[in-house]
């Protein structure tokens, strides 16, 4: 469907998914073309992660990534993508001071053309704060890349009984807080769908099986685009990154032999010239 015809993706929208238990579809996107293509493949929801620190600024991590580099972000796949239901990631210390800087820096992501905002772990204060200023909210437990060295590391969370009932116990909390979504990442199969079964709210997985309300993954591992690892649950569907190369190297080569440009790439000269 081309995007004059198609209608923004709401969260009446996403409601309605769950209970016709139809899979929604989450990508990351964070620039302009990004977010145009992933609009145009017909991609549901596009989450602005703070996970360009390490796909798109180059940290180890995603700890530096600031809010000015995240609304800058924002903005840009806004304006690529005006019919995708949009989400802005909360990057690390932008909630955890105070309930008047979340609503405050989460007001920030909704100025730039977000429709929701994620942040991470069990914040019950800090969501119901976001949510009584009108402010959707998506959850996030499991792995939560943030805090991962107090989980001792990228570590698949929810494989006990005891650990199961945990973050069964931390959603139930975050949707009573005011969440109106959730994400659960790296968890087995089996726990994922329980959450997802007891929840009211839409329930999200990246990495955690098949029996959530529909799948996030990151852009960059499902193109190809991220070279420093690839995660277990990650399909990669192209070799953009490859293909990329692989043209530089065929421009560079031309370049350096003279066969580019040619005359097809010349501008014809003045008339009198």
């Amino acid at each position: 469907m081309s995007d004059s015809k198609r209608k923004k993706c709401n969260i009446l929208t996403l409601n309605k998914y769950k209970q016709e238990k139809t899979n929604a579809v989450m990508v990351t996107a964070y620039d302009f073309p990004q977010a145009q293509l992933a609009q145009q493949a017909g991609v549901d929801m596009i989450l602005v992660g703070d996970s360009l620190g390490m796909t798109t600024l180059g940290h180890e991590s995603t700890i530096p990534v600031t809010m000015d580099e995240m609304i800058s972000h924002c903005k840009a796949v806004k304006r690529g993508a005006d019919k995708t239901f949009l989400i802005g990631d909360m990057p690390f210390l932008s909630y955890q001071a105070s309930d008047e800087d979340a609503v405050r820096n989460a007001g920030r992501f909704i100025q730039a053309g977000m429709d929701c905002i994620k942040l991470e772990g069990v914040a019950e204060s800090r969501i119901k704060a976001i949510s009584d200023a009108g402010i959707m909210v998506m959850g996030h437990l499991g792995l939560t890349p943030q805090s991962q060295a107090k989980l001792g590391g990228h570590r698949v969370q929810g494989k006990t009984k005891e650990s199961f009932r945990e973050i069964l116990d931390q959603a139930r909390r975050v949707q009573e807080a005011g969440c109106s979504f959730l994400l659960l990442e790296a968890m087995p199969v089996e726990p994922a769908r329980m959450i997802a079964e007891e929840l009211d709210i839409p329930v999200y997985g990246i990495g955690a099986g098949n029996e959530t309300d529909g799948q996030l993954v990151i852009l960059h591992d499902l193109i190809g685009m991220f070279f420093e690892f690839k995660p277990r649950f990650a399909k990669r569907y192209c070799e953009a990154g490859k293909l990329i190369r692989e043209a530089l190297e065929d421009y560079c080569s031309e370049v350096r032999d003279g066969s580019f440009p040619s005359e097809e790439h010349f501008y014809a000269p003045l008339e009198d010239f």
